[in-house]
């Protein structure tokens, strides 16, 4: 265990298969304590990629809210979800519903889209019994362990994500959009290259292109930033895969990955993916009241299964609208 030079007077400990941790005594006003420690509590993040601040006592929806403000001032609002979430006031939300007993696995979040949080906030109310941690990654050394010419190709051609929206799986058209107008819907896509196609079943399927790699906005470093495995039907419990393309067919599950021409991608290149963030993956578990910040371009996350009641509540903020966001033929030169 370790000090940070950037933490002292704070007790910030490193340990290599966990995300830094800072340990403080509880503030008598949370929000102030927040505001106050804004920026020095932002250099960590930058310096280690992560954050859990632990002994804050978080325990309500408004005092979690008021604190993610303190910290990252106006909070985003969350357009292209993937996956349902409630809302507890401006831009704080419950974390993604997914199944308690599967795994999501390790990617940026909203990677997809043009405009990305550059900061994600996190806080635990309810800690789980057992496992549930909200893992890390650190993209820098994903990228470098992974095969090069796998990154090559990835690089020059970015990855393609396509979507199916429908009534029964995934975020509505409303929770993505903010809209069931299809006016409004198709003017988005449009100022966000995304190409969409309205299905004869009134269904909207979409596709858009994004690199797979790009330079961190502060320290211009190269990340592996994506959801290609995440979001790839190779990562779907195969029964669940198996039970989707059954009821809507290889061409309509509600999300997929491939290659940026199209291509599919091999089951073996999204257990490679998904092994190599295991191999980087640091974990803490959550303590009830624990705050958590990460940096989301360099940084990926994930939610281990659990069981028992787990209540997380998520902020997004510092949208960063990426240079390299769209991949370009001078992508693998650079």
């Amino acid at each position: 265990m370790s000090s940070s030079p950037l933490a002292a007077p704070l007790d910030v400990e490193l340990r290599p298969d966990r995300p830094a941790v800072l340990h403080v005594d509880p503030p008598p006003d949370l929000p102030g304590w927040a505001a106050a420690h804004r920026e020095s509590l932002r250099a960590l993040v930058t310096e280690h990629g992560a954050l859990v601040v632990r002994g804050l006592g978080l325990r309500e929806a408004p005092q979690t809210g008021a604190v993610f403000a303190g910290l990252a001032g106006e909070l985003m609002a969350e357009r292209e979800a993937f996956a349902p979430r409630d809302a507890y006031g401006q831009g704080v939300y419950s974390s993604t519903a997914w199944p308690a007993n599967q795994p999501m696995c390790m990617h940026h979040e909203l990677s997809y889209t043009l405009e990305v949080p550059g900061l994600m906030l996190f806080a635990c109310l309810t800690a789980p019994e057992q496992g549930g941690a909200t893992a890390v990654a650190d993209a820098e050394a994903v990228l470098a362990a992974l095969p090069v010419a796998m990154v090559e190709r990835f690089e020059r051609e970015g990855w393609l994500l396509t979507r199916t929206y429908n009534d029964e799986i995934g975020a509505s058209l409303a929770e993505s959009f903010g809209t069931e107008d299809r006016a409004e819907i198709e003017r988005y896509c449009r100022e966000r290259a995304i190409d969409f196609t309205w299905r004869p079943d009134g269904s909207l399927r979409t596709e858009q292109r994004r690199s797979a790699v790009v330079r961190h906005p502060v320290t211009g470093r190269r990340c592996w930033f994506n959801q290609i495995a995440f979001l790839n039907e190779w990562t779907l419990d195969p029964e669940v895969r198996e039970y989707m393309t059954d009821v809507y067919g290889e061409d309509g599950l509600p999300f997929n990955t491939s290659y940026g021409d199209g291509s599919p991608i091999g089951e073996e290149v999204v257990q490679l993916l998904n092994g190599t963030y295991e191999a980087h993956t640091r974990r803490e578990p959550w303590q009830a009241g624990d705050l958590m910040l990460v940096d989301n371009v360099r940084t990926a996350h994930s939610r281990e299964p659990f069981t028992g009641e787990r209540k997380v509540l998520v902020g997004m903020a510092e949208p960063r609208r990426l240079d390299d966001g769209i991949p370009t033929p001078e992508a693998s030169r650079r």
